[in-house]
């Protein structure tokens, strides 16, 4: 009987256990000072060159610091298995198209330089800039960015929310993951992106 007893007493003490260790570790990340939050999770590079692209293509720097967080997490070296690169992981071909179009000065910004991080924000802002153009919300720019603007309009078809409608799993979480990473930075940076 008395084993027993030691064994409901132990079964009982494991689930309080474990609700005291989250408890700790929520605690400890509502506590994290800003400081660590920007340094360590919601660094900011480059800002200057982000405030200056964002401007001239009509964008919140703060959404593009989401964007790059969240395409390259701030590398500059970062190319993907279908070919992008960079910080804002940029397309050779849609770079191309970009400054035959106009949205960005290719004298100045060689779009065959996208491993350069001032050309790849330039080009990142300005392709931000056409979706706003050619889309109707923030929801809907972060998730073209991902799954490209044709199969967002496809998805829009039948009305609805851009988050209630997509079809890749991939672009539902990445359009989850930006916003909850432009949330941050907006909390921990101003507009310049001088720290609050």
């Amino acid at each position: 009987m008395s084993e027993r007893v030691r064994f409901w007493r132990w079964y009982r003490t494991v689930p309080i256990f474990s609700m005291a260790v989250v408890a700790a570790i929520c605690l400890g990340v509502v506590s994290v000072p800003s400081v660590l939050l920007r340094h360590f999770l919601y660094p900011v590079h480059h800002e200057q060159t982000i405030v200056d692209a964002s401007a001239r293509h009509g964008l919140d720097p703060l959404l593009v610091c989401a964007v790059i967080k969240c395409e390259s997490n701030w590398s500059e070296q970062a190319v993907s298995d279908a070919g992008a690169i960079g910080l804002m992981q940029m397309m050779p071909s849609t770079s191309m198209e970009l400054a035959q179009n106009g949205y960005v000065d290719a004298s100045v910004y060689d779009p065959s330089n996208l491993g350069d991080p001032a050309t790849n924000i330039e080009y990142g802002c300005a392709y931000l800039q056409w979706l706003q153009q050619q889309l109707s919300s923030t929801d809907e720019v972060i998730a073209a960015y991902n799954a490209g603007p044709g199969s967002v309009t496809t998805w829009l078809e039948g009305g609805g929310n851009i988050a209630d409608v997509i079809s890749f799993p991939e672009t539902a979480l990445y359009l989850k993951r930006v916003n909850e990473t432009y949330a941050r930075y907006q909390q921990l940076y101003d507009s310049t992106l001088n720290e609050r």
